[in-house]
């Protein structure tokens, strides 16, 4: 009853999708308001259906109600309760059923909040985003529903991936695609405008928040994403230039930019053409990083397609249209209503700095898109799938992302239309002699004069966090002259006042901290691969670690042996001072195929690292191990062969589980007593931490920059007043 519900409700939108943008497109055409009204409330009821629809699917997993076919594959009785939660959106049609959610949601609230203002805009921008509907309603329907059952249910799932059971893996899926489908409210309404010729910066005004709000999630997002490849993974680092890390930093550049570039347009009316062109290609680069996550189509250690790329060709039929669509209507525009109505006026203003930091941005984007897509470039030209790996990307992304640091200290203080290089100078001195004297601290006292990019980035970034921190200082020191308040005070005053400059200002100081910390852990990082057994040890960066002793843990969920745990205690000195006592291990899941052995199913199936960390401000020490499981392979065969024999002679479920227990707990017994050597990652890392800690400070600037002040609020409610106003007196 329930997938039948759920069914229909999928149904029902996808219904609701088609008549809504076809209402709002005869509505807009024709200038009927009660058509562009039920357009605009079949939108609602698309994410009131879709909500419906995640409910009954949520409860679906909650509860292991294994007749549903997504919930029988990506989840069991063993899966903790909040995992469930998440297990959703691990599988395909879950996941799909999450995007066409948010993206109504998304959707819904801006067209909701923006009723009355772009009255001409909206309709448009409503189909289109409706046409979202359509496609993601559909596929579910066509070729990935979440609603497939059967009769009777197994009585047991097969689990969710083991690699997904961390943390961070509860909120990053829900970050990124929040991020991807807030960016189609901008690219929507740049397509409204785009057609009824109005490419003014209203339109930029009423949709800067959600262009904002997906900003800061899908950034959200991709450092969570760091932050379980760092201690999941078991590889010791957090950004790999994978393909799917690569999908959603790309609209996040491109956001990036746009975000800076509308401030011109705002201002000065400039960069229409530019502005329109960025936010088009964002919202397409959104739906290209759904398309690499959920089909497949290129190898990643973050897709966990298990369906193959049955969805691919949609996807880039829908890419297709996109592009196509964004092409004609800008170039088609470009003459009239994208012309700009001012000229750059000198190369020593805030327009040409913003202009610059949108080349550079862009750039790091061809660059990252380009290496992304060699494989099936290289494919298609020479028959052979050659990829390009983390070297090739540092080689061209740094020098780019160096001066993008430069320039974000550099653009904030320049004066609009035109300055002098003496009065910039005045502006700089500050934060220059800051950045020389952290640059000479750290070449003399750190090991970063062995790599000139790293220095640079230390001077760039001080230089940049110097020129943050004295705007924020002159503003505070100019509130105090005029109100006697005390510095806090004075300085939450002042950035509530102008929480987009001084948000701003916050995000700035937060990359700086953030690229110091990507620039330190990566250059100065010491890595060491070694095979030790209990008593032997290693050194790594003045550090010693000792292999004490192993460890072997068999664990259990809802009463049932859920996994078994191999790992060791390490003992980590430095001059003969016990600085911590790590315990690294490997988890291993059991394989539920059906001819999998009753011991050897631990073994065969999944298994991941369980990393051993002591973060610190200075540095991370972190462990990962690979026990050596050979010595146990006759031992498990064996095992397997005796319950094959007792499985023949009708043993009970009962007496089964006990004795597999009682086999097991022999295992791990036996591999305490007599462990193998063990293969170990050691790895010393640098200011890790400082990745952290950046990210956290560019997400409270983010915050400050969107939350709504009072006057904006003020305005919203003035706006949709005075727009009432209008609908009665055309009535009258």
């Amino acid at each position: 009853m329930a997938a039948t519900i759920g069914q229909a409700c999928l149904i029902l939108g996808l219904a609701c999708s088609v008549y809504g943008a076809g209402a709002s497109l005869a509505g807009a055409r024709t200038g009927n308001e009660r058509l562009v009204v039920s357009g605009r409330r079949a939108l609602y009821a698309l994410f009131g259906l879709t909500l419906v629809a995640f409910v009954i699917l949520e409860i679906a997993f909650l509860t292991s109600d294994f007749r549903f076919t997504v919930v029988a594959t990506h989840s069991s009785t063993t899966t903790p309760w909040y995992y469930r939660l998440a297990a959703m959106w691990s599988s395909q049609e879950g996941s799909l059923l999450l995007w066409l959610l948010l993206m109504s949601a998304g959707a819904s609230l801006c067209v909701a909040t923006l009723r009355g203002r772009l009255r001409d805009v909206a309709p448009y921008a409503t189909a289109v985003l409706l046409g979202f509907g359509i496609f993601f309603a559909g596929l579910m329907l066509l070729t990935a529903s979440p609603f497939k059952t059967v009769p009777v249910g197994p009585a047991d799932g097969l689990g969710l991936n083991p690699l997904l059971r961390h943390p961070s893996m509860m909120i990053h899926p829900l970050m990124l695609y929040t991020g991807y489908t807030l960016f189609l409210v901008p690219f929507a309404f740049a397509i409204g405008a785009l057609i009824v010729r109005r490419v003014d910066a209203e339109w930029i005004r009423s949709t800067r928040i959600f262009a904002l709000a997906a900003w800061l999630a899908l950034g959200t997002g991709i450092i969570l994403g760091a932050r379980w490849s760092y201690v999941e993974l078991g590889w010791g680092g957090y950004w790999a230039w994978d393909p799917v890390e690569n999908a959603s930093l790309l609209p996040w550049l491109t956001g990036t930019a746009f975000l800076h570039s509308v401030m011109i347009q705002e201002r000065r009316g400039m960069m229409k053409v530019w502005n329109a062109s960025l936010v088009l290609a964002t919202g397409t680069l959104a739906i290209l990083g759904t398309f690499l996550v959920r089909s497949g189509v290129l190898d990643s250690i973050h897709s966990f397609v298990q369906e193959g790329n049955t969805i691919a060709w949609a996807f880039v039929a829908l890419i297709a249209v996109m592009i196509a669509s964004s092409v004609y209507l800008v170039v088609t525009r470009r003459n009239n209503a994208l012309r700009s109505d001012a000229r750059l006026d000198s190369v020593f203003s805030r327009e040409a700095a913003f202009l610059l930091n949108n080349i550079l941005f862009v750039a790091v984007a061809f660059v990252v898109l380009w290496g992304t897509f060699f494989p099936l470039i290289s494919e298609a030209l020479t028959g052979n799938k050659a990829a390009v790996g983390p070297p090739w990307f540092d080689r061209y992304t740094v020098p780019l992302v160096l001066i993008l640091v430069l320039l974000s200290g550099i653009g904030p203080v320049i004066a609009w239309r035109k300055t002098t290089v003496s009065r910039l100078w005045r502006s700089l001195r500050g934060p220059v002699a800051f950045a020389a004297v952290v640059g000479l601290l750290v070449a003399f006292l750190t090991p970063a004069a062995e790599s000139p990019a790293s220095l640079i980035v230390f001077v760039f970034g001080a230089f940049a966090i110097g020129v943050s921190v004295q705007e924020l200082w002159r503003g505070m020191r100019a509130r105090q002259a005029m109100t006697s308040e005390r510095a806090l005070p004075a300085l939450t005053g002042l950035i509530s006042r102008n929480r987009r400059r001084y948000g701003g200002f916050i995000v700035h100081i937060g990359i700086s901290v953030l690229f110091i910390g990507l620039a330190a852990s990566s250059a100065f990082q010491q890595v060491r691969d070694v095979r030790m057994g209990p008593g032997q040890s290693a050194v790594v960066n003045g550090y010693r670690f000792e292999y004490v002793k192993p460890t072997a843990e068999i664990v259990r969920a809802g009463g049932k042996l859920e996994q078994i745990e191999l790992g060791s205690v390490v003992k980590v000195t430095r001059d003969g001072r016990q600085v911590a006592t790590l315990e690294p291990s490997r988890g291993y899941f059991p394989n539920m195929a059906p001819m999998s052995g009753a011991v050897g199913r631990y073994f065969d199936g999944e298994s991941t690292s369980e990393i051993a960390l002591k973060a610190g401000v200075a540095r991370d020490i972190w462990i990962a191990e690979t026990p050596d499981i050979s010595g146990l392979t006759p031992v498990i065969r064996k095992g397997d062969a005796v319950f094959a024999r007792a499985d023949r002679a009708g043993l009970s479920d009962e007496a089964r589980s006990i004795f597999l227990a009682q086999a097991l707990t022999g295992l791990t017994d036996r591999y305490r007593a007599d462990p193998p050597p063990a293969q170990f990652r050691l790895i010393v890392s640098p200011m890790v931490f400082w990745v952290w800690i950046g990210s956290l400070i560019v997400f409270f600037g983010g915050l400050v920059a969107a939350w709504p002040s009072l006057g904006a609020v003020r305005d919203l409610v003035r706006a949709r007043y005075a727009a009432r106003v209008a609908q009665d007196l055309e009535r009258a």
